[in-house]
């Protein structure tokens, strides 16, 4: 399951990026290679898991699944956190510097 997520969230996100030219700006991008990371890592892990495994590894526990699932969610929440404090620090459109200078002024 945390390899089907990272997937779907990079698939998702390289869809954003490619078509939407305000998500360039937002370097949806980076969020992208990020998903695109995490799937190439979990895709070797589960190579490395059917190796070890072999057949018992088509057949997983209902609970190891619930698992993967929650660890998937978990990983793309954690993209999504990255990038936008990367975002927020880059401020392409200033928009966080506006309003720290309208608190100010």
């Amino acid at each position: 399951m945390t390899l089907l997520l990272t997937c779907f969230a990079a698939a998702a996100a390289t869809v954003i990026w490619y078509t939407n030219k305000k998500a360039r700006t937002l370097r949806v991008g980076s969020l992208a290679l990020m998903y695109w990371g995490a799937s190439l890592m979990w895709l070797v892990d589960a190579a490395a898991e059917y190796i070890e495994l072999r057949d018992a590894f088509f057949t997983p526990a209902a609970a190891n699944m619930l698992n993967d699932t929650y660890l998937g969610l978990s990983v793309v929440a954690l993209g999504l956190v990255i990038w936008l404090i990367a975002v927020l620090i880059r401020d392409p459109n200033g928009t966080v510097r506006q309003a720290l200078l309208k608190k100010h002024g």
